[in-house]
């Protein structure tokens, strides 16, 4: 379940000359912290209570929205980061979700962090779902969005919708069809060129390197996570406010899938917003002020 891999090569091509960014830049440092057996790049922006954000399949932490960033920013001390095997991060040497999840689990460890609020995106919602049940010490607030519960209660979009989304370099195209419904395709082109403003003015790291062999292993760690309903049962150990979010033009994670979270997590908020995959970047008005009024709880 891609989120944005494919930004890394059209940025240079598609939007090189967009000007600067009228929006307050920050330096967007990058720390490498010693994780396990490994190592975790991460970067932090705002103030308040911590969110960690946790992306989709061969994302990188700097392909969020800014202004997204600087919405949640507004009340929450963003954590963003990559998953071991993915950008500046050390290599992964565990298997499937659960490992991710651990790694995550000593990342906020090792930050002195005792537990955070959780945003988890579509494969980042995976990693999400198995952080809170398997630490739930750990996580404070969850929101889940444009993810699947796994087992036989994943609903998967259309054939070429999952061809395209776990291929290891789609064109950039086919990824905004998925991201935003056919008729808002321009705002996914203004999405792209408020990653490259960020970038290049130091709002964001520049960091959107991921091997299509990291992208493939993330890839394959969906068999068993669709084959086993492992997950889908233990959602009802969950008891921390959680918001199940869905863009309700969604192609490749339908909004079936997170009517399920909700109805199996108990006390589960859902919401449905417009858009398709990147209903949040499309929406981040509401959604952010869905995810400040859930945390605030």
């Amino acid at each position: 379940m891609r989120a944005l891999r494919w930004t890394c090569l059209p940025l240079a091509v598609l939007l090189v000359g967009c000007g600067s960014s009228s929006a307050r830049p920050f330096p967007a440092g990058v720390h490498v912290t010693p994780v396990g057996h490994t190592k975790i790049a991460w970067y932090g922006r705002g103030e308040g209570p911590p969110l960690l954000m946790l992306a989709g399949t061969g994302s990188t932490m700097a392909e969020w929205d800014p202004a997204l960033l600087r919405l949640l920013a507004r009340d929450h001390r963003l954590i963003l980061f990559d998953y071991p095997g993915v950008g500046r991060s050390g290599p992964w040497r565990g298997r499937g979700f659960d490992s991710l999840a651990d790694a995550t689990a000593g990342l906020i460890s090792a930050l002195d962090v005792s537990s955070a609020d959780v945003l988890g995106w579509s494969m980042g919602g995976f990693v999400a779902q198995r952080l809170a049940i398997d630490h739930p010490g750990r996580v404070s607030h969850l929101i889940l969005a444009a993810t699947n519960p796994g087992g036989g209660r994943a609903v998967l979009g259309t054939p070429k919708a999952q061809a395209i989304d776990s291929a290891p370099d789609p064109p950039t195209d086919a990824i905004l069809q998925e991201l935003y419904p056919p008729d808002r395709q321009a705002e996914g082109h203004r999405f792209l060129r408020r990653l490259e403003r960020a970038s290049q003015s130091g709002e964001i790291p520049d960091d959107f390197r991921v091997s299509a062999a990291t992208t493939r292993r993330q890839v394959a760690a969906e068999d068993p996570w669709l084959r086993s309903d492992r997950n889908y049962r233990q959602l009802a150990r969950i008891d921390v406010p959680t918001l199940a979010a869905a863009g309700h033009a969604d192609p490749v994670t339908p909004p079936l899938n997170m009517r399920r979270i909700a109805a199996r997590v108990p006390g589960a908020e859902l919401r449905v917003f417009s858009g398709a995959h990147a209903f949040l970047f499309q929406s981040r008005g509401a959604f952010a002020s869905a995810v400040s009024a859930l945390t605030a709880r």
